[in-house]
């Protein structure tokens, strides 16, 4: 079982909709998914509520319930967990911090979202000893260059993803009805972004 923890200290950054898609990654490939939603907005657990699918799970849940609930998760053999985090990084990440094995940290690519990261990074670090943390960068402009310039500056303090999630229309269209860019355009380049942003996390390694 591998368990990814969606970590950001400012909000915005897009932690629920990639927890989500990935989530939906792992059910169209056949694992045993879920996903713990314990962010108080509860933005993973509304968009569960306006899907019509049955899967993946969404549980809503506190910290603290966090470690029975992967441990349940473990003796029913499960394949992926993926935990949803407050849109700041708080005392309340701990629990999952500590039993993650990857910390996913979204950034936006921008001045401010580097700003804010460092603080992020240095939690996953400090709180998840067994487990490594990397950047995703997400929403990031089509064109241009700053997108290089976030990652070679990123790239100098933490491991980056080597797929960047772009901002796209199809990712906002298909939270509307609680689908995934999978399920919402299955050939577009949002689906082939995040496909290929969990198959990284599925070869991961600590």
């Amino acid at each position: 079982m591998k368990t990814v923890v969606l970590l950001s200290r400012k909000g915005g950054s897009g932690k629920s909709t990639i927890a989500t898609h990935l989530a939906v990654c792992a059910d169209l490939d056949g694992k045993a998914a879920a996903l713990l939603d314990i962010d108080p907005q509860g933005s993973a657990t509304k968009w569960s509520k306006r899907r019509q699918a049955d899967t993946p799970t969404v549980y809503p849940a506190t910290p603290v319930q966090v470690p029975n609930l992967l441990s349940k998760a473990k003796k029913q053999s499960a394949d992926l967990i993926i935990i949803d985090t407050a849109g700041y990084a708080d005392a309340q990440a701990n629990a999952a911090l500590q039993l993650a094995d990857l910390v996913l940290i979204p950034c936006r690519a921008s001045v401010a979202d580097l700003d804010a990261i460092d603080y992020t990074i240095e939690q996953a670090r400090h709180l998840s000893r067994r487990s490594r943390a990397a950047v995703v960068l997400n929403a990031a402009p089509v064109r241009g260059k700053i997108v290089a310039d976030v990652r070679e500056a990123l790239e100098k303090r933490v491991t980056v993803a080597p797929v960047v999630l772009c901002q796209r229309a199809a990712y906002a269209n298909a939270w509307i009805d609680g689908r995934a860019v999978q399920e919402y355009e299955p050939h577009g380049k949002a689906a082939a972004e995040i496909e290929q942003l969990y198959q990284w996390i599925l070869r991961d390694k600590k």
